[in-house]
């Protein structure tokens, strides 16, 4: 069975459904009547979810309704999942060479104090976002975070949670374990506004690629179109004499001169007739969110800026088998690498830690979110962040 088929057939199983595969790439389901209410079936019905259908079988696909229906019948089941594991957390070797391939400062210097084994939480949240424009573009985006020290996991992610979920899951953490707690939702909002709009930007590339080359297609044909009219009239205003002209002449040129600014009138109109065409509008929803509790291998990292000093907590995972990211405390960009502000020794993005726009000077995001502290210019998140180059908006419900 395709993973969908598998799902669908699970989930009517599970509400009571009698179901049986059939070929090619089909169910057949007698379904009781409540669920043949929620999704608006008959008692004996089929479905078929390949490309070639079984006999008079529904198409589920994800483009069509059947992700709505679905998504009424699980209401907020499968929404939110702890999931706390155990396994052999041994501490890697040589911990040295792997903060120094993991950790990469440009403007301070650093030393391992130790690694000791200890627990974390992370929080890994499942959002579904659309582009629409001229076409549309969907899919979906995990975003996780190391709760105890805001560590972005994009390059852990798919092997910690496909590792994680192979194994058995315990009740609750063992006792005397010491777990960073929650984020509240407004300490967690600003975060996912500044995470997010860099990671959907990344995921549309290609999408908003494809859009600005046809929208300068039709801008280049628009403007030699119109351009053509408007040499002709120019061309017809030319061979008037310069001198006084007759009644006709007279005529003839106002009669241009309005051709001229009709045509002005009309590019311009297609021109805002295309930006509306091409206008993209990005939504965002949140899907799910999963705790996931585990040990990892804790590396305490001092680091030395000037004469100040800073103790960093990373951990390497065993799972992933990997060193977490250093975060960015302002963006949380999975972009390398660092440096540290002299101020708070935040760890920062290089576009999080660079010059104002104005004077010139670099300051740190962490510390003056706002403005510039030198000449109070108003912080544009736009030069921090990666932008999407389009509308954004939030839907579904806050994780």
């Amino acid at each position: 069975m395709n993973p969908l088929q598998q799902f669908v057939a699970e989930l009517l199983e599970q509400e009571g459904a009698v179901v049986e595969p059939i070929e090619p790439e089909g169910l057949e389901v007698l379904a009781p009547a409540p669920l043949q209410q929620a999704l608006r079936l008959p008692e004996l019905a089929r479905l078929g979810f390949g490309a070639e259908l079984p006999a008079d079988a529904q198409r589920v696909s994800l483009e069509s309704d059947w992700m709505e229906r679905l998504a009424g019948l699980l209401a907020e089941r499968g929404r939110r999942l702890e999931w706390i594991v155990a396994m052999d957390n041994p501490a890697p070797g040589s911990p040295e060479r792997i903060l120094q391939h993991g950790l990469d400062l440009l403007n301070a210097t650093y030393r391992l104090q130790g690694v000791e084994p200890a627990w974390t939480r992370y929080l890994i949240l499942r959002f579904r976002y659309a582009a629409v424009s001229d076409e549309k573009r969907d899919g979906i985006l995990e975003l996780g975070f190391n709760l105890a020290n805001g560590a972005t996991l994009d390059e852990l992610l798919a092997g910690l949670v496909a590792g994680a979920m192979e194994l058995e899951p315990l009740a609750a953490p063992p006792t005397g374990v010491d777990l960073p707690s929650t984020w509240q939702p407004q300490r967690l909002q600003p975060i996912l506004e500044r995470a997010l709009a860099q990671r959907v930007g990344r995921q549309l590339e290609p999408f908003l690629k494809g859009m600005r080359r046809r929208q300068e297609r039709d801008l280049k044909r628009l403007h030699d179109y119109h351009n053509d009219l408007r040499r002709e009239a120019l061309e017809r205003l030319a061979v008037l004499p310069s001198g006084e002209l007759n009644e006709k002449q007279q005529l003839e040129r106002q009669r241009q001169q309005l051709r001229l600014a009709a045509i002005a009138r009309e590019y311009e109109a297609k021109v805002n007739d295309l930006r509306q065409k091409y206008a993209v509008k990005v939504t965002l929803e949140w899907v799910q969110t999963l705790e996931l509790i585990m040990p990892v291998q804790r590396f305490a990292v001092l680091i030395k800026r000037r004469k100040r000093e800073r103790l960093l907590m990373l951990d390497w995972n065993p799972l992933a088998r990997r060193l977490e990211q250093a975060p960015c405390e302002y963006s949380y960009t999975w972009e390398r690498p660092r440096e540290v502000c002299d101020e708070a020794l935040h760890l920062l993005s290089p576009a999080a830690h660079g010059p104002c726009p104005q004077c010139g000077r670099a300051y740190c995001r962490v510390c003056h979110p706002e403005k510039c502290p030198k000449c109070g210019k108003t912080t544009d998140p736009g030069s921090v962040l990666i932008p999407l180059g389009s509308q954004q908006t939030g839907d579904g419900t806050a994780p």
